[in-house]
Protein backbone atom coordinates (compact mmCIF):
# COMPACT_ATOMS: atom_id res chain seq x y z
CA UNK A 1 0.00 0.00 0.00
CA UNK A 2 1.09 3.37 -0.72
CA UNK A 3 -0.42 6.81 0.32
CA UNK A 4 0.59 10.05 -1.58
CA UNK A 5 -0.04 13.92 0.02
CA UNK A 6 1.47 17.07 -1.38
CA UNK A 7 1.74 20.50 -0.06
CA UNK A 8 4.25 23.55 -0.70
CA UNK A 9 6.14 24.30 2.80
CA UNK A 10 8.02 27.25 3.39
CA UNK A 11 10.17 28.85 4.98
CA UNK A 12 12.66 27.26 7.32
CA UNK A 13 11.64 24.18 9.85
CA UNK A 14 8.56 23.55 8.83
CA UNK A 15 7.13 20.57 10.77
CA UNK A 16 5.59 16.96 9.69
CA UNK A 17 3.71 15.38 12.68
CA UNK A 18 2.62 11.88 12.19
CA UNK A 19 0.14 10.47 15.47
CA UNK A 20 -0.81 6.49 14.94
CA UNK A 21 -3.03 4.33 17.15
CA UNK A 22 -1.81 0.71 16.39
CA UNK A 23 2.43 1.34 16.93
CA UNK A 24 2.09 -2.96 17.25
CA UNK A 25 1.37 -3.25 13.42
CA UNK A 26 3.17 -0.11 11.88
CA UNK A 27 6.47 -1.75 13.64
CA UNK A 28 5.18 -5.28 11.90
CA UNK A 29 5.26 -3.60 8.53
CA UNK A 30 8.11 -1.40 8.79
CA UNK A 31 6.11 1.75 8.24
CA UNK A 32 7.93 4.81 7.02
CA UNK A 33 7.27 8.02 5.05
CA UNK A 34 9.25 8.77 2.19
CA UNK A 35 9.90 13.16 1.47
CA UNK A 36 10.66 13.76 -1.74
CA UNK A 37 10.77 17.57 -3.49
CA UNK A 38 8.26 18.80 -6.50
CA UNK A 39 10.89 18.70 -8.91
CA UNK A 40 12.98 15.24 -8.01
CA UNK A 41 9.78 13.12 -7.86
CA UNK A 42 9.14 14.60 -11.31
CA UNK A 43 12.44 13.84 -12.26
CA UNK A 44 11.81 10.16 -11.24
CA UNK A 45 8.42 9.86 -12.86
CA UNK A 46 9.64 11.28 -16.23
CA UNK A 47 13.16 9.30 -16.35
CA UNK A 48 14.23 7.46 -19.18
CA UNK A 49 15.74 5.12 -17.15
CA UNK A 50 13.15 2.49 -15.71
CA UNK A 51 13.84 2.82 -11.85
CA UNK A 52 12.37 -0.31 -9.50
CA UNK A 53 9.87 0.32 -6.94
CA UNK A 54 12.59 0.24 -4.33
CA UNK A 55 14.51 2.25 -6.21
CA UNK A 56 12.68 5.30 -6.22
CA UNK A 57 12.09 5.28 -2.83
CA UNK A 58 15.29 4.82 -1.79
CA UNK A 59 15.86 8.18 -3.64
CA UNK A 60 14.13 10.50 -1.02
CA UNK A 61 15.15 13.22 0.37
CA UNK A 62 13.63 12.63 3.83
CA UNK A 63 12.81 9.52 5.52
CA UNK A 64 10.96 9.09 8.45
CA UNK A 65 10.20 5.72 10.37
CA UNK A 66 6.82 5.01 11.80
CA UNK A 67 7.51 3.37 15.29
CA UNK A 68 6.09 5.88 17.84
CA UNK A 69 2.40 6.66 18.95
CA UNK A 70 3.59 10.65 17.77
CA UNK A 71 6.53 11.54 15.69
CA UNK A 72 7.76 15.11 14.43
CA UNK A 73 10.17 15.62 11.43
CA UNK A 74 10.86 19.04 10.79
CA UNK A 75 11.68 20.06 6.91
CA UNK A 76 14.86 22.84 7.48
CA UNK A 77 17.41 24.40 4.72
CA UNK A 78 14.31 25.65 2.87
CA UNK A 79 15.91 28.15 0.63
CA UNK A 80 12.29 28.84 -0.95
CA UNK A 81 8.66 27.76 -0.44
CA UNK A 82 8.18 24.27 -2.65
CA UNK A 83 5.72 21.61 -3.06
CA UNK A 84 6.83 18.21 -1.21
CA UNK A 85 5.63 14.79 -1.92
CA UNK A 86 5.05 12.51 1.08
CA UNK A 87 4.63 8.54 0.51
CA UNK A 88 3.41 6.16 2.87
CA UNK A 89 5.27 3.14 2.71
CA UNK A 90 5.65 -0.36 4.25
CA UNK A 91 7.32 -3.54 3.51
CA UNK A 92 4.32 -4.91 1.34
CA UNK A 93 3.72 -2.04 -0.84
CA UNK A 94 7.26 -2.60 -3.96
CA UNK A 95 5.25 -6.60 -3.38
CA UNK A 96 3.34 -7.53 -6.51
CA UNK A 97 1.25 -10.30 -4.42
CA UNK A 98 0.17 -9.63 -1.04
CA UNK A 99 -2.30 -10.66 1.10
CA UNK A 100 -4.60 -7.77 3.00
CA UNK A 101 -3.44 -7.14 6.56
CA UNK A 102 -4.78 -4.98 9.13
CA UNK A 103 -4.51 -1.07 8.63
CA UNK A 104 -2.63 1.24 10.03
CA UNK A 105 -4.78 4.35 11.32
CA UNK A 106 -2.59 7.85 11.44
CA UNK A 107 -3.07 11.60 11.34
CA UNK A 108 -0.76 13.88 9.41
CA UNK A 109 -0.37 17.39 10.07
CA UNK A 110 2.37 19.57 8.09
CA UNK A 111 2.76 22.61 9.94
CA UNK A 112 4.73 25.96 8.14
CA UNK A 113 6.11 28.30 11.01
CA UNK A 114 4.61 31.68 11.38
CA UNK A 115 6.97 35.15 11.09
CA UNK A 116 7.76 34.09 14.83
CA UNK A 117 9.09 31.02 13.56
CA UNK A 118 6.71 29.11 15.41
CA UNK A 119 5.01 25.91 13.42
CA UNK A 120 1.12 27.55 13.92
CA UNK A 121 0.75 28.67 10.46
CA UNK A 122 -2.33 26.98 8.82
CA UNK A 123 -1.82 28.61 5.39
CA UNK A 124 0.71 27.09 2.58
CA UNK A 125 3.16 29.06 0.63
CA UNK A 126 0.40 29.15 -2.10
CA UNK A 127 -2.33 30.83 0.21
CA UNK A 128 0.29 32.98 2.31
CA UNK A 129 -1.17 36.72 2.25
CA UNK A 130 -4.40 36.30 0.60
CA UNK A 131 -6.41 36.47 4.40
CA UNK A 132 -5.00 40.10 4.54
CA UNK A 133 -5.77 40.69 0.86
CA UNK A 134 -9.19 40.09 1.34
CA UNK A 135 -9.58 42.12 4.54
CA UNK A 136 -8.09 45.02 3.07
CA UNK A 137 -10.36 44.39 0.03
CA UNK A 138 -13.45 44.47 2.17
CA UNK A 139 -12.60 47.13 3.96
CA UNK A 140 -11.59 49.02 0.53
CA UNK A 141 -15.35 48.03 -0.85
CA UNK A 142 -17.02 49.34 3.24
CA UNK A 143 -15.29 52.54 3.39
CA UNK A 144 -16.24 53.54 -0.24
CA UNK A 145 -19.57 52.30 0.23
CA UNK A 146 -19.87 54.78 3.22
CA UNK A 147 -18.65 57.96 0.54
CA UNK A 148 -20.41 57.05 -2.45
CA UNK A 149 -23.67 55.15 -1.95
CA UNK A 150 -26.53 57.53 -0.79
CA UNK A 151 -25.05 60.06 -4.41
CA UNK A 152 -24.78 56.64 -5.93
CA UNK A 153 -28.67 55.72 -5.13
CA UNK A 154 -29.72 59.54 -5.80
CA UNK A 155 -28.57 59.07 -9.64
CA UNK A 156 -29.88 55.86 -9.90
CA UNK A 157 -33.30 57.30 -9.13
CA UNK A 158 -33.34 60.09 -11.35
CA UNK A 159 -33.63 57.38 -14.19
CA UNK A 160 -31.19 58.73 -16.82
CA UNK A 161 -30.74 57.28 -20.00
CA UNK A 162 -28.03 55.07 -18.10
CA UNK A 163 -30.53 54.05 -15.05
CA UNK A 164 -30.75 50.37 -16.27
CA UNK A 165 -26.54 50.08 -17.37
CA UNK A 166 -25.75 51.60 -13.34
CA UNK A 167 -28.34 48.89 -11.61
CA UNK A 168 -26.94 46.01 -13.47
CA UNK A 169 -23.53 47.42 -12.64
CA UNK A 170 -23.96 48.31 -8.84
CA UNK A 171 -25.46 44.32 -8.52
CA UNK A 172 -22.37 43.03 -9.99
CA UNK A 173 -20.34 45.12 -8.01
CA UNK A 174 -22.21 44.18 -5.09
CA UNK A 175 -21.98 40.41 -6.03
CA UNK A 176 -18.17 41.02 -6.27
CA UNK A 177 -17.85 42.69 -2.41
CA UNK A 178 -19.93 39.85 -1.02
CA UNK A 179 -17.67 37.05 -2.63
CA UNK A 180 -14.97 39.23 -1.21
CA UNK A 181 -16.35 39.14 2.61
CA UNK A 182 -16.98 35.47 1.57
CA UNK A 183 -12.94 34.44 1.25
CA UNK A 184 -12.84 36.84 4.03
CA UNK A 185 -14.88 34.59 6.59
CA UNK A 186 -13.50 31.37 4.69
CA UNK A 187 -9.71 32.37 5.43
CA UNK A 188 -10.33 33.75 8.92
CA UNK A 189 -11.52 30.47 9.73
CA UNK A 190 -9.16 28.64 7.85
CA UNK A 191 -6.30 30.52 10.33
CA UNK A 192 -7.83 29.17 13.06
CA UNK A 193 -8.55 25.53 12.63
CA UNK A 194 -6.68 24.16 9.51
CA UNK A 195 -10.08 23.62 8.11
CA UNK A 196 -11.90 26.74 7.06
CA UNK A 197 -15.21 27.41 6.26
CA UNK A 198 -16.19 25.24 2.90
CA UNK A 199 -19.62 26.70 2.73
CA UNK A 200 -18.28 30.57 2.74
CA UNK A 201 -15.77 29.28 0.03
CA UNK A 202 -18.23 27.90 -2.29
CA UNK A 203 -20.27 31.21 -1.65
CA UNK A 204 -17.71 33.28 -2.58
CA UNK A 205 -17.22 31.21 -5.66
CA UNK A 206 -20.66 31.23 -6.84
CA UNK A 207 -20.98 35.13 -6.49
CA UNK A 208 -18.14 35.33 -8.59
CA UNK A 209 -19.15 33.37 -11.04
CA UNK A 210 -22.92 35.22 -11.04
CA UNK A 211 -21.05 38.28 -11.17
CA UNK A 212 -18.75 37.63 -14.02
CA UNK A 213 -21.88 36.29 -16.33
CA UNK A 214 -23.74 39.73 -15.31
CA UNK A 215 -20.30 41.67 -16.19
CA UNK A 216 -20.50 39.76 -19.87
CA UNK A 217 -24.05 40.27 -20.92
CA UNK A 218 -24.22 43.92 -19.62
CA UNK A 219 -20.63 44.59 -21.94
CA UNK A 220 -21.63 42.47 -25.08
CA UNK A 221 -25.25 43.49 -24.79
CA UNK A 222 -24.33 47.45 -24.54
CA UNK A 223 -21.86 47.02 -27.52
CA UNK A 224 -23.66 44.96 -29.55
CA UNK A 225 -26.81 47.40 -29.06
CA UNK A 226 -24.63 50.64 -29.91
CA UNK A 227 -23.34 48.74 -33.10
CA UNK A 228 -26.67 47.86 -34.63
CA UNK A 229 -27.80 50.82 -33.54
CA UNK A 230 -25.06 52.41 -35.70
CA UNK A 231 -25.92 50.15 -38.64
CA UNK A 232 -29.96 51.52 -38.28
CA UNK A 233 -28.60 55.43 -38.77
CA UNK A 234 -29.86 56.15 -35.26
CA UNK A 235 -26.56 58.22 -34.81
CA UNK A 236 -29.42 61.12 -33.29
CA UNK A 237 -30.57 59.10 -30.35
CA UNK A 238 -28.77 60.00 -26.60
CA UNK A 239 -26.55 57.00 -25.69
CA UNK A 240 -28.53 54.44 -23.91
CA UNK A 241 -29.11 50.60 -23.59
CA UNK A 242 -30.26 49.76 -26.82
CA UNK A 243 -31.33 46.45 -26.28
CA UNK A 244 -32.42 44.42 -29.81
CA UNK A 245 -33.40 41.11 -30.43
CA UNK A 246 -29.76 40.32 -32.32
CA UNK A 247 -27.64 41.62 -29.34
CA UNK A 248 -29.67 40.15 -27.06
CA UNK A 249 -29.50 36.58 -28.46
CA UNK A 250 -25.58 37.11 -29.17
CA UNK A 251 -25.41 38.08 -25.57
CA UNK A 252 -27.86 35.22 -24.57
CA UNK A 253 -25.50 32.69 -26.33
CA UNK A 254 -21.47 33.92 -25.27
CA UNK A 255 -23.12 33.60 -21.70
CA UNK A 256 -24.32 30.27 -21.70
CA UNK A 257 -21.29 29.18 -23.19
CA UNK A 258 -19.16 31.30 -20.47
CA UNK A 259 -21.65 30.02 -17.49
CA UNK A 260 -21.11 26.14 -18.78
CA UNK A 261 -17.56 26.73 -18.86
CA UNK A 262 -16.96 28.03 -15.69
CA UNK A 263 -19.16 25.33 -13.86
CA UNK A 264 -17.15 22.96 -15.34
CA UNK A 265 -13.88 24.83 -14.24
CA UNK A 266 -15.51 24.21 -10.92
CA UNK A 267 -15.86 20.93 -11.21
CA UNK A 268 -12.30 20.15 -12.44
CA UNK A 269 -10.90 21.92 -9.70
CA UNK A 270 -12.53 21.36 -6.74
CA UNK A 271 -10.07 23.64 -4.28
CA UNK A 272 -11.99 26.57 -2.93
CA UNK A 273 -10.67 29.66 -5.32
CA UNK A 274 -12.28 31.47 -7.69
CA UNK A 275 -9.15 32.20 -10.21
CA UNK A 276 -7.51 28.60 -10.91
CA UNK A 277 -3.82 27.90 -12.34
CA UNK A 278 -5.82 27.04 -15.39
CA UNK A 279 -4.39 23.04 -16.33
CA UNK A 280 -7.56 21.70 -17.02
CA UNK A 281 -8.94 21.90 -20.84
CA UNK A 282 -12.02 24.40 -19.29
CA UNK A 283 -9.99 26.67 -17.74
CA UNK A 284 -8.16 26.90 -21.33
CA UNK A 285 -11.18 27.31 -23.31
CA UNK A 286 -12.48 30.32 -20.90
CA UNK A 287 -9.21 31.95 -21.15
CA UNK A 288 -9.75 31.42 -25.19
CA UNK A 289 -13.22 32.82 -24.85
CA UNK A 290 -12.41 36.21 -22.90
CA UNK A 291 -9.66 36.94 -25.89
CA UNK A 292 -12.29 36.10 -28.57
CA UNK A 293 -14.37 38.48 -26.90
CA UNK A 294 -11.52 41.24 -25.75
CA UNK A 295 -10.64 40.92 -29.72
CA UNK A 296 -14.30 41.02 -31.49
CA UNK A 297 -15.77 43.94 -28.45
CA UNK A 298 -12.03 46.32 -29.59
CA UNK A 299 -13.10 45.39 -33.29
CA UNK A 300 -16.70 46.64 -32.77
CA UNK A 301 -15.67 49.72 -31.26
CA UNK A 302 -12.90 50.83 -32.96
CA UNK A 303 -15.68 50.61 -36.36
CA UNK A 304 -17.82 53.08 -34.64
CA UNK A 305 -15.22 55.00 -32.93
CA UNK A 306 -13.76 56.02 -36.89
CA UNK A 307 -16.77 57.28 -38.01
CA UNK A 308 -18.40 58.88 -35.06
CA UNK A 309 -18.11 62.58 -35.13
CA UNK A 310 -19.24 64.13 -31.97
CA UNK A 311 -15.82 63.95 -30.32
CA UNK A 312 -17.84 63.83 -26.65
CA UNK A 313 -19.01 60.28 -28.12
CA UNK A 314 -15.55 59.78 -29.72
CA UNK A 315 -14.31 59.94 -26.12
CA UNK A 316 -17.24 58.38 -24.22
CA UNK A 317 -16.67 54.85 -26.82
CA UNK A 318 -12.73 54.62 -26.09
CA UNK A 319 -13.05 54.69 -22.55
CA UNK A 320 -15.60 52.23 -22.32
CA UNK A 321 -13.59 50.45 -24.88
CA UNK A 322 -10.48 50.15 -22.47
CA UNK A 323 -12.78 49.61 -19.67
CA UNK A 324 -13.64 45.76 -21.57
CA UNK A 325 -10.43 45.06 -23.05
CA UNK A 326 -9.00 45.64 -19.31
CA UNK A 327 -12.21 43.36 -18.25
CA UNK A 328 -11.77 40.70 -20.49
CA UNK A 329 -7.65 40.39 -21.24
CA UNK A 330 -6.46 41.04 -17.42
CA UNK A 331 -7.25 36.81 -16.53
CA UNK A 332 -5.46 35.74 -19.63
CA UNK A 333 -2.70 37.98 -19.05
CA UNK A 334 -1.98 37.25 -15.64
CA UNK A 335 -2.33 34.18 -16.67
CA UNK A 336 0.50 33.65 -19.39
CA UNK A 337 2.46 36.29 -17.01
CA UNK A 338 2.35 33.74 -13.76
CA UNK A 339 4.36 31.18 -16.01
CA UNK A 340 7.69 32.57 -15.33
CA UNK A 341 6.72 32.45 -11.27
CA UNK A 342 7.15 29.53 -9.16
CA UNK A 343 4.20 27.37 -9.09
CA UNK A 344 3.56 28.68 -5.58
CA UNK A 345 3.53 32.48 -6.65
CA UNK A 346 0.88 31.85 -9.35
CA UNK A 347 -2.51 31.26 -7.87
CA UNK A 348 -1.94 34.83 -5.91
CA UNK A 349 -0.69 36.43 -8.41
CA UNK A 350 -3.59 35.59 -10.95
CA UNK A 351 -6.42 35.96 -7.96
CA UNK A 352 -5.02 39.10 -6.48
CA UNK A 353 -4.34 40.75 -10.11
CA UNK A 354 -7.13 39.97 -11.45
CA UNK A 355 -9.74 41.27 -8.55
CA UNK A 356 -7.32 44.50 -8.85
CA UNK A 357 -7.86 45.20 -12.20
CA UNK A 358 -11.36 44.27 -12.40
CA UNK A 359 -12.17 46.67 -9.65
CA UNK A 360 -10.33 49.42 -11.58
CA UNK A 361 -12.19 48.43 -14.70
CA UNK A 362 -15.31 49.12 -12.93
CA UNK A 363 -14.18 52.40 -11.42
CA UNK A 364 -13.90 53.77 -15.21
CA UNK A 365 -17.33 52.37 -15.62
CA UNK A 366 -18.56 54.15 -13.02
CA UNK A 367 -17.04 57.66 -13.88
CA UNK A 368 -17.81 56.91 -17.58
CA UNK A 369 -21.92 56.46 -16.86
CA UNK A 370 -22.22 58.66 -13.94
CA UNK A 371 -20.29 61.63 -16.26
CA UNK A 372 -22.97 60.67 -19.12
CA UNK A 373 -25.79 60.39 -16.63
CA UNK A 374 -24.61 64.17 -15.04
CA UNK A 375 -24.30 65.71 -19.38
CA UNK A 376 -27.97 64.11 -19.65
CA UNK A 377 -29.07 65.90 -16.43
CA UNK A 378 -27.92 69.20 -17.04
CA UNK A 379 -28.45 69.23 -20.60
CA UNK A 380 -32.52 68.08 -19.70
CA UNK A 381 -32.36 70.80 -17.39
CA UNK A 382 -31.07 73.29 -19.99
CA UNK A 383 -33.71 72.60 -22.37
CA UNK A 384 -36.27 73.08 -20.00
CA UNK A 385 -35.16 76.44 -18.72
CA UNK A 386 -33.40 78.13 -21.30
CA UNK A 387 -35.29 78.72 -25.18
CA UNK A 388 -33.03 77.31 -27.85
CA UNK A 389 -33.91 79.12 -31.34
CA UNK A 390 -31.54 76.33 -32.88
CA UNK A 391 -33.27 73.96 -35.52
CA UNK A 392 -33.88 70.45 -34.11
CA UNK A 393 -31.89 68.62 -36.74
CA UNK A 394 -29.06 71.09 -35.51
CA UNK A 395 -29.98 70.89 -32.14
CA UNK A 396 -29.98 66.81 -32.25
CA UNK A 397 -26.05 66.59 -33.81
CA UNK A 398 -24.85 67.83 -30.13
CA UNK A 399 -27.10 65.29 -27.99
CA UNK A 400 -24.60 62.75 -26.03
Amino acid sequence: MCFQYHRALERDHAVLCVRIKNVAVAVTKEARLHLFQAQEWQKLQNSIQDHSCTEKFSKAQLTMTVNHTEQNLTVSQIPYPETWYVFYVDKFTCEENYSESEDIQFEMVLLNPDAEGNPLDHFSAGESGLHEFFFLLVLAYFVTACIYAQSLWQTIKKRGPMHTVLKVLTIALLLQAGSAFANYLHFSSYSKDGIGAPFMGSLAELCDIISQIQMLYLLLSLCMGWTIGRMKKSQGRPLQWDSTPTSTGIAVVVVVTQSFLLIWEQFEDTNHHSYHSHHGLASGLLIGLRVCLALSLAAGLYQIITVERSTLKREFYITFAKACILWFLCHPCLATIAIIFREYQREKIITIGVILCQCISMVILYRLFLSHSLYWEVSSLSSVTLPLTVSSGHRNRHHF
